[in-house]
């Protein structure tokens, strides 16, 4: 892994690295992306189909991209994108394929960061600086592994979400504004406080993630 960037990546402001850290920005951008669009198609083939759903399949980062998940990306090396208007009511089970809709994004980032994998062994076989690509790898692999925190706005928060009456609409407006919140505070918490509390078990899992995708 000395041969790569560190995973989880993080923005160091007092020592900027430009060709890492520019390369990390637009790593971010297509876990961010990837996320959205894994969303919109889950959301399609379960059932919610919408004609012409230009605000789902665009392929455009910056119209995915959330403000609160952009911030935690620069704050902690994770995020999350936009969530995908969905119309649960399309589903045959509404709540279950709501939360399948969501988790399809974490597990697109986990697919985009296999190819990145393999797109590092191939150049690695003709000794071409795959380190643009290991990027890709790390910054997918932490946000899959992060999505997974059961908290708004995060994936797997969906699970929370999901289980509030639709008649609560402000509640189910407020938990992920206040979840994105808490999220980036926490970041910020734990990097003026090393080695941190909870983030080095969840790093140690991305590492261990990363290290089992890249082979190494």
């Amino acid at each position: 892994m000395e041969r790569f960037w560190p995973v989880p990546y993080l923005l160091d402001p007092t020592n900027l690295v430009i060709d890492a850290d520019v390369t990390f920005v637009v790593a971010a951008l297509l876990a961010v992306m990837v996320q959205a669009e894994a969303q919109a198609f889950a959301a399609t083939f379960l059932g919610d189909y919408r004609v012409g759903a230009k605000d789902r399949f665009h392929f455009n980062a910056f119209l995915h991209l959330d403000v609160w998940g952009g911030i935690c990306y620069l704050a902690g090396g994770f995020g999350w994108s936009k969530p995908v208007a969905v119309d649960a009511s399309r589903f045959a089970h509404p709540y279950l394929y709501l939360v399948l809709t969501r988790l399809a994004g974490p597990v697109a980032n986990l697919l985009l960061a296999n190819i990145a994998a393999s797109l590092v062994f191939l150049l690695g076989k003709v000794n071409i600086d795959a380190r643009v690509f290991a990027m890709v790898l790390g910054v997918n692999v932490t946000t899959a592994v992060y999505n997974l925190i059961p908290l708004p706005p995060l994936a797997a928060g969906s699970v929370l979400l999901g289980l509030i009456p639709a008649r609560l609409a402000t509640l189910r407006w407020l938990i992920p504004q206040l979840g994105a919140f808490i999220l980036v505070a926490w970041c910020l918490v734990e990097r003026l406080s090393p080695p941190g509390i909870i983030r080095p078990y969840i790093d140690e899992l991305v590492r261990k993630v990363f290290a089992f995708i890249a082979g190494i």
